[in-house]
C-alpha cells in the first residue's frame, strides 16, 4: 500500500512558490463559507512514520488557513483522569463542533499502532481496535463529519538517510527524539501492521491518503490540495447522502400481545413492607459503593418511562442512599445549540463518571429511538442505526468497568391520566404537568410500538433492561433500588 509513496516524489521551490497562493487562497475562502454555514465538523487524523514531516506540515495548516477555527489536538500518554474511563472518552470530550477543524495526533490509530508493534497485545486484541474504530468513524461520518485521515510516509532508505543527517548538523540534531531511533529500530513492524491497520479502515466515508513525507514541498502541497477539494466538494453538496433503510417494523406482532402489555401492574407493597424494604436496600446500596472494590468500577443508571411514571420519586429514593459527593444527575432535555453541533452522543460521552463514581441519567441517549423517532425530530435512517450505535456506546462503557443499569419505568395509561389530573390539582406538582405531556398521551401506541423495539435491540447481556411495573411506586421504587445492588454485587463477583 505504500509503494507510490517510496518513488522519491519531489517538488521544486519555483513551482511550490508558484501554486501556493492560489492554494491558500482557496483554503480559506472554504474555511469562512465552513464557518459561514456550519452544516458539518471537520476531523482530521494524522499518522504515519516519524520524521515524515507530520508536524511541520500541520504547522503550514496553520499559517495557511484561520488557527482560531482550528484545534490541534495531541493524545500522549493517558492521564489519570482518562485512565478512571472508557478509552474512547478522551477522543470524543475533543470533537471540533459543526463549522470548525479538529486535527488529532496520537490519535485511536497510533495507540493502536504503537501497543501492536511493542508486543502490549496480539493481532485479536489489535483487530478489536480496528473493528471499535471502524464503529467511531462510521458513527461521526453517518451524523455528517467529514473525515481526512493522512498517512505520513518514508521508506527505510529515507528514514536513515534523515536520521544520519540530522544527527551529523550539530544545528539541526536537537530534532532527534528518542522516538525517531525507536521507530528506526522497529519499522519494518510498524509498516507492516500500518498496512493492515489502513487495509482495513479505507472506507469510501473515512479514506485513508498516503503521502510520501521526505520532500517538504511536495508533501504540504498535496496535503493542502486534499483538503481543498475535500472541502469543497462537501462544501457544494447542500444535503446529506440519502440512505434506504429497511421501512418494515422492527417488532411484528401478529396477536396484539406487546412486551409491555404482558407485564403485570397489580403488582403493590404495602406501606410497612415498603419502608422495611426500602431502608433495606438503601443500606444495601450506601455499602456498596464504600465497598473496596467499587475503585474497579463506575456506576451509570439510565431512568426512561412513561410520563408521570414516577423516574424522579425512583431517582429521589437512590439518591437519599449517598453522599452527594459520590453521585451526579444528568437531566436530559431538548439539546442545547452546542450539543447540536455535535453527534448525538457527545453530550452523554461527556458526563460518562471516573471509577468509583455513579451518574445518574434521567433520560438518555434512547431519546434517539423514542421522542425523536415519535416526533420525527430525525430520519428513520437515523433512529434506525442508533441501535447499532448505541449498542457500541454500551459495550464500550462496560468493558472500561463501568456498570450499566437501564430502567424503563411502565404505567397504564388509566394510572397516567389519574396522575396528571393529580398533579394539575395539587399546587406545587403543577410544573410537571404541561400541553406536551397531554399531547403525548395520543401517541401512546407509536411510543409502545418504540419501546419494544428500543427493549428488543439493546437489550444485551451486558446492558439488559429492566423493566419496571409503576402502576404502585413503593414497588418501583424498591425493585429500582434492589436493581442497582444487585447489578454491582455481580459485577463485584465477576471480579
Amino acid at each position: 500500500m505504500f509503494e507510490s509513496a517510496e518513488i522519491g516524489h519531489a517538488i521544486d521551490k519555483d513551482t511550490y512558490d508558484a501554486e501556493l497562493p492560489a492554494l491558500r487562497e482557496a483554503l480559506l475562502e472554504a474555511q469562512f463559507e465552513l464557518q459561514q454555514q456550519p452544516r458539518f465538523p471537520v476531523i482530521v487524523l494524522i499518522n504515519g512514520i516519524e520524521g515524515a514531516g507530520k508536524g511541520e506540515t500541520v504547522k503550514l495548516l496553520n499559517e495557511w488557513m484561520d488557527p482560531r477555527l482550528i484545534q490541534v489536538s495531541t493524545f500522549d500518554q493517558q492521564t489519570d483522569e482518562e485512565l478512571a474511563r472508557p478509552a474512547a472518552w478522551r477522543y470524543w470530550r475533543q470533537l471540533p463542533p459543526k463549522g470548525r477543524m479538529g486535527i488529532f495526533f496520537g490519535n485511536w490509530y497510533s495507540q493502536m499502532l504503537q501497543g501492536r508493534v511493542h508486543g502490549h497485545f496480539k493481532n485479536a486484541v489489535l483487530d478489536q481496535a480496528i473493528d471499535s474504530a471502524e464503529n467511531l468513524e462510521r458513527m461521526l461520518c453517518d451524523e455528517g463529519a467529514l473525515i481526512f485521515k493522512f498517512w505520513f510516509h518514508l521508506s527505510k532508505k529515507q528514514m536513515k538517510a534523515r536520521l544520519k543527517a540530522l544527527q551529523d548538523d550539530p544545528l539541526r540534531s536537537w530534532r532527534l527524539s528518542p522516538l525517531d531511533w525507536q521507530q528506526s529500530q522497529t519499522y519494518d513492524k510498524f509498516v507492516r501492521y500500518g498496512e493492515r491497520v489502513l487495509r482495513r479502515t479505507s472506507r469510501d466515508y473515512a479514506p485513508w491518503y498516503v503521502i510520501e513525507g521526505f520532500d517538504e514541498y511536495y508533501r504540504s502541497l498535496t496535503m493542502g490540495q486534499i483538503l481543498l477539494e475535500g472541502l469543497q466538494t462537501a462544501l457544494k453538496s447542500k444535503q446529506r447522502p440519502q440512505r434506504h433503510p429497511h421501512a418494515g417494523p422492527l417488532t411484528v406482532s401478529l396477536d396484539n400481545r406487546s412486551l409491555l402489555g404482558s407485564l403485570d401492574m397489580s403488582q403493590r407493597l404495602d406501606k410497612d413492607a415498603y419502608q422495611e424494604q426500602l431502608a433495606s436496600e438503601q443500606a444495601r446500596l450506601a455499602g456498596l459503593m464504600r465497598d473496596k472494590r467499587m475503585r474497579r468500577h463506575a456506576l451509570v443508571t439510565v431512568f426512561e418511562g412513561n410520563d408521570a411514571a414516577g423516574k424522579g420519586g425512583a431517582i429521589r429514593r437512590v439518591a437519599a442512599a449517598l453522599d452527594p459527593r459520590q453521585y451526579r444527575l444528568v437531566p436530559i432535555a431538548a439539546p442545547t445549540e452546542e450539543e447540536r453541533a455535535q453527534p448525538y452522543l457527545w453530550r452523554f460521552w461527556r458526563h460518562v463518571p471516573p471509577r468509583g463514581k455513579f451518574t445518574v441519567f434521567d433520560r438518555s441517549w434512547y431519546g434517539r429511538v423514542l421522542v425523536e423517532r415519535v416526533e420525527g425530530f430525525c430520519s428513520q435512517a437515523d433512529w434506525l442505526r442508533a441501535y447499532g450505535e448505541i449498542n457500541d456506546f454500551e459495550e464500550q462503557l462496560t468493558r472500561a468497568g463501568v456498570v450499566l443499569v437501564k430502567f424503563w419505568l411502565s404505567i397504564d395509561q388509566d394510572t397516567q391520566l389519574q396522575r396528571f389530573k393529580e398533579r394539575e390539582q395539587t399546587p406545587f406538582k403543577r410544573f410537571k404537568i404541561t400541553e406536551e405531556d397531554w399531547r403525548n398521551r395520543e401517541k401512546w401506541p407509536l411510543y409502545s410500538d418504540a419501546v419494544g423495539d428500543m427493549v428488543d435491540r439493546t437489550s444485551t447481556e451486558i446492558a439488559p433492561w429492566t423493566l419496571v411495573e409503576a402502576n404502585d411506586k413503593r414497588f418501583a421504587r424498591v425493585k429500582v433500588l434492589r436493581t442497582i445492588n444487585d447489578a454491582l454485587e455481580a459485577a463485584f463477583e465477576r471480579d
